[in-house]
């Protein structure tokens, strides 16, 4: 194998390991912006917001170090596969760090214990769960090449999709006399979202790991907006 062959493999590999750290780093960054919700933290939640720079610090980064590597020689067929895939993953990875901040923005920025309401609390919870495998499993899917792994996450997807209707439904049945309570079941309707549209891009990671194993795209779920 020629060196410049062999030090593009290199380099890509290099770039899909930044890829998938950045997925390592966006998981603890959602911990922590479901933690500051769930305490209302707002130091949490402004730790959370700064920690945006660092995701997309790690986009560019990869996103750039790809187009460099593209500029330096044609890839094969396999790599080619791989460098196409590693630029939506860096879209995706910056995606779902736009939505842990919209998650962190939510938290009263005096900290303060607003009114709320058990089961919306509870499906939140459940969904940042959720979310969380999610982001794991298509993570481990592209890192082990495995089509089932990434197969799975659309069936996984579809109780964070029935967990958010059911809270925007619950949200709607309070939202009575109470302003507080009203106003505080609307942004649940917005963290549910945000949380709704992280698993979202964690079955669309799955998608660019069966490409690369297949060669084919197959969209795995038909209910997303991208």
């Amino acid at each position: 194998m020629p060196t410049s062959r062999a030090s593009f493999q290199e380099e890509l590999l290099r770039l899909e390991e930044q890829a998938l750290g950045g997925l390592d780093m966006v998981v603890g960054i959602l911990d922590s912006a479901l933690e500051a919700l769930g305490h209302h933290d707002a130091e949490l939640a402004a730790v959370v917001v700064a920690d945006d720079d660092r995701i997309n610090g790690r986009y560019l980064e990869v996103h750039q170090g790809v187009l460099s590597l593209l500029a330096l020689q044609a890839p094969v067929a396999g790599d080619l596969r791989l460098v196409a895939a590693l630029l939506h993953v860096v879209k995706h990875l910056e995606r779902i760090g736009d939505q842990c901040t919209n998650i962190a923005k939510m938290v009263p920025p005096l900290g303060h214990e607003p009114p709320t309401d058990s089961e919306i609390v509870h499906r939140i919870e459940a969904m940042g769960v959720h979310a969380r495998s999610l982001v794991r499993q298509a993570r481990q899917s592209f890192a082990l090449r495995d089509p089932e792994l990434a197969l799975d996450l659309a069936r996984q997807d579809d109780t964070i999709d029935r967990l958010n209707r059911e809270i925007f439904r619950r949200a709607i049945e309070i939202g009575g006399a109470d302003a507080d309570l009203r106003e505080w079941a609307m942004s649940m309707i917005l963290v549910a979202r945000a949380i709704e549209r992280i698993g979202d891009n964690a079955v669309d990671i799955g998608e660019q790991a069966v490409f690369v194993v297949t060669g084919l795209f197959r969209e795995l779920s038909h209910d997303r907006q991208g």
